[in-house]
């Protein structure tokens, strides 16, 4: 028997330290780690000892055995990597580095965004005596995409909330979320009251197509789709036009797979996960039976990975379609390919909700007066190697646009607006200055892909600590007292308790929290409440 990685690998190579026969690559150091879309088992070298599944944060290590009929071919998948990257010269890897010594004296950061990004740095500060890291948030909700972003029917990948649960249990952690930098307190402030400040604020926004019709109701973002569905507090109440038969997803990346997915999924299974149920309301009321989703490039391009893909293709109640294969593309190109050829292959079951994929589409004109009615596209024609466009009408009465997400400028930092990042060296803006996630390298790679982003961060942060590069905090400013809203630890946990409270009684993870205010009250009881609004 061997051990098989599944769908929701976060790639944070917990494992890879897990295992003792080293036999789960790419692992930190090698090339590809942080940029394959998933770690694999070696069938040939796993001695089925299961170490690897204690260490994996979501779940996603399986036992062959153990594969539902969605998951077989993950095992394929998994030994297809070692055939083209055997591997052969590896020996077991040195992955954890030694411990540095730092300076005795106390070490305070603040790490400014509650999302993976900053908890992975805080995690890897707070392994060295002596420091204390405050989290800061302007949302009462820590946790970033990885509560608001990650699909509700993924909750397997939503469990890598417990490495996170276990970062806010360690001794010299605190948060203070609800606090906007900017607004509640300022970047002067930060430095004022610690030795350094580390900005892992993420891409919050989303870029925009640069078309008309842009801005008429019915045309909406995915990443604000995206975050009205998990219950975010700013997108919440946000009104969406479900009332047409189809809807149009423009982009072909994994949160354009999750935006079709959810359009077409039967509510009564959205109805057991942590949907906000504003959301889930909504949806059952929902007369879209298909969702189009188009990319401008084609297949082999596709910016999908293959474990979401495979995931898609395994739906049983919905019907995955591929529209128009382009005869110029060898089915067999690659496995993506191989798999996309399968879907285009398929006949529709009549009366199916459908999700379709469409290649080689670039939109042109969102149509409508006072709101969506369809979308002007133009196609390359299936083979066609001259360029040659068609153009097309397609009715649609909603358009999401899932073409990337994108930073803001962080107030007091350089802004490089051609990358959306903020210019650094290995992390460091200056001494005593760091980011990290995404606004450090772009919206680019997976949940685990922050860890040893942070690992680098906090590196060059102790270089500078042990180069005396750093500020001693003078304190006393409003970081340490204003702002009486902010939500410490104790609250956030009196609302995540509420929240898996109100869960229990309906069966579901949890019943998510999506007004501010009620938030706030929540924070505020230690024995939890009820949430009204979800």
């Amino acid at each position: 028997m061997t051990y098989v990685v599944t769908r929701s690998c976060c790639a944070d190579a917990s494992c890879v330290l897990a295992c003792p026969v080293n036999c789960i690559h790419p692992a930190p150091g090698e090339p590809g780690f942080g940029q394959t879309e998933m770690l694999y088992v070696d069938p040939r070298t796993c001695v089925d000892c299961g170490a690897c599944t204690t260490a994996c944060p979501v779940d996603a290590l399986k036992p062959h055995t153990a594969l539902t009929e969605a998951e077989l071919p993950f095992l394929a998948l998994n030994r297809a990597y070692y055939d083209a990257h055997p591997h052969e010269d590896r020996t077991p890897m040195a992955l954890v580095p030694p411990q540095r010594r730092i300076p005795a004296a106390e070490l305070r950061v603040a790490v400014v965004g509650a999302g993976p990004a900053g908890l992975f740095a805080a995690d890897e500060l707070l392994r060295y005596p002596g420091v204390t890291v405050t989290v800061h948030d302007r949302l009462p909700t820590p946790y970033g995409l990885a509560r608001a972003g990650v699909a509700p029917d993924h909750q397997d990948t939503k469990q890598v909330a417990r490495l996170f649960r276990a970062v806010e249990s360690q001794p010299g952690f605190s948060y203070r979320l609800g606090t906007e930098i900017g607004r509640d307190l300022h970047h002067e402030d930060l430095l004022r009251e610690h030795h350094a400040v580390i900005y892992a604020v993420g891409a919050a926004t989303d870029r925009r197509l640069g078309i008309d019709g842009e801005e008429l109701p019915g045309s909406a973002s995915a990443t604000d789709f995206t975050a009205w569905y998990n219950g975010h507090p700013d997108h919440s109440a946000a009104p969406y036009a479900l009332d047409g038969e189809r809807a149009v997803v423009i982009g072909n990346g994994n949160v354009a797979l999750d935006v079709a997915r959810i359009l077409t999924a039967d509510p009564d299974a959205l109805a057991r996960t942590d949907i906000s149920d504003r959301a889930l309301a909504a949806l059952r009321t929902s007369r879209v039976r298909e969702v189009l989703v188009l990319g401008r490039r084609g297949p082999a391009e596709a910016a999908f990975t293959l474990p979401e893909l495979l995931a898609l293709a395994a739906l049983d109640d919905v019907d995955v379609l591929v529209e128009d294969w382009p005869a110029d593309v060898p089915a067999d190109a690659t496995p993506k390919t191989g798999l996309l050829a399968e879907l285009a292959a398929r006949t529709p079951v009549p009366g199916r909700r459908r999700i379709v994929l469409r290649f080689r589409t670039r939109p042109t004109r969102i149509l409508g007066d006072d709101r969506v009615t369809g979308l002007a596209v133009a196609r390359t024609g299936p083979g066609a190697d001259d360029g040659t466009e068609t153009t097309e009408t397609i009715e649609a009465s909603l358009v999401l646009r899932a073409i990337g997400y994108r930073a803001r400028p962080v107030p007091g930092l350089p802004f490089d607006e051609a990358t959306g990042t903020v210019p650094h060296d290995l992390g460091r803006v200056r001494p005593g200055v760091y980011v990290a996630g995404w606004i450090k390298r772009g919206p680019s790679g997976f949940i685990g892909t922050n860890k040893s982003c942070a690992q680098e961060t906090v590196s060059a942060l102790l270089d500078d600590l042990e180069a005396g590069l750093l500020t001693a905090p003078a304190g006393g400013g409003p970081a340490s007292g204003g702002h009486p809203d902010a939500i410490g630890l104790d609250g956030w946990r009196a609302i995540d308790d509420a929240e898996r409270a109100e869960g229990r009684l309906q069966g579901r993870p949890r019943v998510k929290i999506v007004d501010r205010e009620d938030l706030l009250a929540a924070a505020r009881s230690t024995a939890g409440r009820r949430p009204r609004g979800a």
